[in-house]
């Protein structure tokens, strides 16, 4: 069971932002933070308050119940609801537990989704397009706004590589979980045998940094310019509009070459170079805090191997929490997305409920 305390601590919180923001005194920079803090508290309120009446109301109930005084009916009334205000404890005790869970500050944030061909050559590649596709897809359907920040083709219409900001409603903890390795089993368009051939593609999900999560000094930078190139190596530009750049401490690189402008490609570089950043410190502090990340879902490890595609069974297979869905067409359309990320989603709250039950 929960500490009383530690529930009745939301309560009195709740109450004391209640009237502080009554008061209208609060100071503009803190107003957005503590109206965020209220609308979180005011969604949990009532279950915290049914939680700590739980008590005095199963008292209440069994003094009824055993009253020689109480009619029969009466008796049967108040076991219904004795059965009831157990029920009820129980769901508001996970939903307190899940509330007090230690929240990732990166949930509500944008996402930059990093897509790239793996093992598999053109098939591989095709696959790449594939999941951008779908991507997009569930980005319609939910209404995020896709922007693609660099775009690399290969032949017959698949991807080598494409990195894309997503924004809307808490992106980042939609997407999460699609970190790491998806596989593919399928028949090539090019298979004249007709046998199955297996190739795979990483995606990378990283929370969009803001100025404010990440400060880069100009010392830490190495920022070198060239020629942009196409397919073969050629040059596909007369200036040195591409971009390199380095976070020395980190050694992260970032390439740009996608706009004609130097200036542009810096400014797409230097986003994507502070997700990464913003990301790599992250995973930094998480592996400090638990020696067992590996057993955790979303781990964001794009080099295991996280998913299956099977187009001949009609079937996607989530590797982590061994789910299989029966609906390879309508995933692959956004259709059934969302199923499969509320059940990653489950296992990882239930992962960590149970380092606090």
């Amino acid at each position: 069971m929960l500490p009383k305390e530690k529930v009745k601590n939301l309560i009195d919180r709740h109450l004391e932002i209640e009237k502080e923001l009554s008061t209208g005194g609060v100071d503009k920079k803190k107003f957005a933070a503590i109206s965020k803090e209220y609308s979180e508290l005011s969604d949990i309120i009532k279950n915290a308050k049914e939680y700590l009446n739980f008590h005095k109301e199963t008292e209440d109930l069994k003094n009824i119940i055993n009253d020689k005084k109480s009619d029969i009916e009466l008796i049967e009334f108040a076991n219904n609801e004795l059965e009831t205000l157990k029920k009820n404890f129980q769901i508001n005790e996970k939903k307190i537990k899940l509330f007090l869970l230690p929240k990732d500050l990166a949930d509500s944030k944008n996402a930059i989704i990093e897509i790239r061909a793996g093992t598999g050559g053109l098939e591989a590649s095709l696959f790449a397009s594939d999941l951008y596709k779908m991507y997009e897809k569930v980005s319609q359907k939910k209404k995020w706004l896709i922007e693609v920040i660099s775009i690399s083709k290969s032949d017959a219409g698949g991807l080598k590589e494409v990195i894309a900001l997503i924004k809307g409603k808490n992106i980042y903890s939609s997407l999460k979980y699609e970190s790491g390795v998806h596989r593919v089993q399928r028949v090539p368009d090019t298979e004249t045998q007709g046998r199955v051939h297996t190739s795979a593609a990483t995606v990378a999900v990283l929370p969009e940094a803001e100025d404010l999560d990440i400060k880069l000094d100009e010392k830490d930078l190495r920022i070198d310019v060239f020629r942009s190139s196409g397919p073969g190596g050629q040059s596909v530009n007369t200036t040195d509009s591409a971009v390199r750049i380095t976070h020395i401490p980190t050694g992260i690189v970032v390439s740009q070459q996608d706009e004609k402008s130097q200036i542009r490609n810096k400014e797409k570089g230097m986003k994507i170079l502070k997700s990464r950043i913003y990301d790599y410190e992250r995973k930094k502090i998480d592996q400090e805090r638990s020696k067992d990340r590996k057993s955790k879902i979303g781990t964001g490890d794009r080099s295991e191997r996280i998913r299956t595609y099977n187009f001949p069974q009609g079937r996607v297979t989530d590797h982590r929490i061994n789910l299989t869905l029966h609906k390879l067409e309508e995933f692959m359309e956004g259709e059934i997305f969302d199923e499969m990320i509320e059940n990653l989603s489950l296992q990882a709250q239930q992962q960590e409920l149970s380092k606090i039950n």
